[in-house]
């Protein structure tokens, strides 16, 4: 996928601590990452989730029902304002979005999917043999007519993808960097006076 300057620019020194936090750690289910950089009435975010997360599996989509679950599982990523809902008063749209499913012999991307041979493996709760494990990303450019009106963000996405736990928020502002966790149980993050 193809990167906007202003992700690219924004998120560096977020996308460093994400790396350096997912290299010291394993695979996690339930434990997803997003990335948002706010520039003027520009937001750009960056999502990435576990395949077990979204799909509730991390094997290649064999069958014809786990390929439905893949295909409806990128158009619901594809619609970050359904996910992540920012104020209305906020009056923001989406430029552009790109989802896609990378790993576990996939790589399917947006929507523009073909059918692929992919030989099966095996899959459970010991992930130490496997080097690769499916992951959902989603790219998305939002512009908001009054950004200062985003006070908070409601993490729908829990409730669209019910294997979800956590999700991991690097944010950078003009108001400099932060952090912030937001769980199942508390899916709003307050971002009062942080933009």
């Amino acid at each position: 996928m193809k990167r906007s300057p202003l992700l690219i620019a924004l998120l560096l020194p977020a996308a460093a601590f994400a790396q350096g936090t997912r290299d010291l750690g394993a695979h996690e289910h339930g434990h997803s990452t997003l990335n948002i950089a706010f520039e003027g009435n520009r937001i750009a975010m960056e999502l990435e989730a576990p395949g077990a997360d979204i799909t509730g599996f991390e094997y290649a989509a064999s069958s014809a029902e786990d390929r439905a679950k893949l295909e409806a599982a990128i158009a619901e990523l594809s619609k970050p304002l359904s996910l992540f809902v920012l104020p209305e008063a906020a009056g923001c749209t989406v430029v552009s979005s790109t989802a896609g499913l990378h790993g576990a012999g996939e790589d399917h991307a947006g929507h523009d999917h073909e059918a692929h041979d992919h030989s099966e493996h095996e899959h459970g709760d010991d992930h130490a043999g496997h080097a690769e494990h499916a992951e959902f990303h989603a790219e998305y450019m939002l512009t908001c007519d009054n950004p200062a009106a985003i006070d908070r963000i409601e993490f729908t996405y829990f409730q669209t993808f019910p294997n979800a736990q956590e999700v991991d928020v690097q944010m950078i502002s003009d108001m400099g960097a932060q952090g912030f966790e937001v769980t199942r149980d508390a899916p709003v993050l307050d971002l009062s006076g942080l933009i």
